[in-house]
């Protein structure tokens, strides 16, 4: 049985820094795209960052650009994502996501697998 647990959310104040992870299990996880999702109240899923199989390709929602980074261990079964200069419109529940497609960016349509979220506050 497939497992994403979430860890590494917590409130911080704009222009801050947090850094999630996401432990995975039940999958071979050097053969999956993974990415990070986020979602608030009322609002649809949203794709953050993506990263293919071996890990060498990375993409990027436009909001996110030049502050987030994701990565990947193929060792310890673990996605990252590392998240500077937040801002209070980062606010959300982030979710890790695994997909059997290929590439570095997915749709939550191409999800095999959701984590069960971890909520990130930013205060002003």
């Amino acid at each position: 049985q497939v497992q994403l647990v979430e860890s590494g959310g917590g409130l911080v104040q704009a222009g801050g820094s947090l850094r999630l992870s996401c432990a995975a299990s039940g999958l071979t996880f050097r053969c999956y795209l993974m990415c990070w999702f986020r979602q608030t109240p009322g609002k649809e899923r949203e794709f953050v960052a993506g990263i293919n199989r071996s890990g060498g390709a990375t993409s990027y929602a436009d909001s996110v650009k030049g502050r987030f980074t994701i990565s990947k261990d193929n060792v310890k079964d673990t996605l990252y994502l590392q998240m500077n200069s937040l801002k209070p419109e980062d606010t959300a529940v982030y979710y890790c996501a695994a997909s059997s497609q290929y590439g570095d960016r997915m749709t939550s349509a191409d999800v095999n697998s959701w984590g069960q979220g971890t909520q990130v506050t930013v205060s002003p």
